[in-house]
């Protein structure tokens, strides 16, 4: 699948999955992942970004964190349990206290564990993380890692394998969005996200994660 979406807005961030064109206006390209080469293991590149944004002192908080109950947890493995909060389902909430640790210096990688559970904290991340560089001088970074649920072996159905990533593109100005379309990208991407001014959305594709 090649998909193009082409739109105004007024900030352009985001080398890489966003690309600014004449103007204001933007473009998204994203590749399938089925299209990539997999020389290189997708979940495994995964578990060694968790592994290095936990060495740069980064403070990883969502469900099922400290405990096993989604596919994402193994991933975790190099993170020590003191960098790690085990979170309620209370998305929104987690957003929010996201950007309020982000706001004293923390390095957070908020995880949500299907693009599907995000929008309940989409007030929190359009509205007000996003927003803050916009109406003040506070610059809270956030990292926010999620996935697109996959089809198989069993198809969780159409409310838990959704890819919002065109939709939050097109609603977020100062928060770079960032789909990990092939193994090679995760690596640098999390790299970015470490060393960029402003938040980023990485987006994974939880259908890559056994091949």
């Amino acid at each position: 699948m090649l998909y193009e979406y082409t739109y105004a807005r007024g900030l352009g961030v985001g080398a890489g999955a966003i690309h600014a064109a004449e103007g204001s206006a933007l473009r998204i390209r994203a590749h399938s992942p089925a299209l990539r080469d997999r020389q290189v293991d997708y979940f495994l590149e995964l578990t060694n970004a968790m592994t290095f944004l936990a060495k740069q002192g980064a403070l990883f908080l969502g469900q099922s964190i400290r405990y096993d109950g989604q596919a994402m947890h193994p991933s975790f493995s190099g993170v020590p349990m003191e960098q790690r909060i085990e979170m309620p389902v209370a998305e929104d909430f987690q957003m929010g206290f996201s950007t309020g640790l982000a706001l004293t210096g923390q390095l957070v990688v908020s995880v949500y564990p299907r693009f599907d559970f995000l929008l309940l904290a989409a007030n929190q991340l359009v509205n007000h993380l996003d927003k803050l560089p916009l109406m003040s001088s506070y610059r809270p970074k956030v990292i926010i890692r999620t996935a697109v649920g996959s089809t198989e072996p069993l198809n969780p159905g159409p409310q838990h394998c959704q890819d919002h990533t065109e939709a939050f593109a097109k609603m977020l100005r100062t928060v770079h969005v960032q789909p990990l379309t092939h193994v090679e990208s995760i690596m640098p991407a999390y790299r970015d996200a470490l060393n960029r001014e402003a938040s980023t959305l990485l987006i994974e594709y939880a259908s890559e994660y056994r091949k």
